[in-house]
């Protein structure tokens, strides 16, 4: 798989995604605010594959060569 993510990009979304989840367990996201759940995951599992579906088609790459 292609990797299109650079060091910062993957380090900001591990960052945002423990953010959320920490918000979650603390009780700060109640109802439907607990949906952001769902993109926690996804900044979590594009950060550890390096791989953003949305940057392919807008073109954006940053990763450095």
């Amino acid at each position: 798989m292609l990797v299109n993510e650079g060091w910062l990009d993957r380090l900001i979304r591990v960052a945002l995604a423990v953010f959320i989840i920490a918000l979650f367990l603390g009780g700060l996201l109640p109802g439907k605010w607990g949906l952001l759940l769902i993109f926690s995951g996804s900044f979590f599992m594009s950060a550890l594959t390096g791989y953003c579906p949305l940057y392919r088609p807008l073109g954006i790459n940053t990763r450095k060569k």
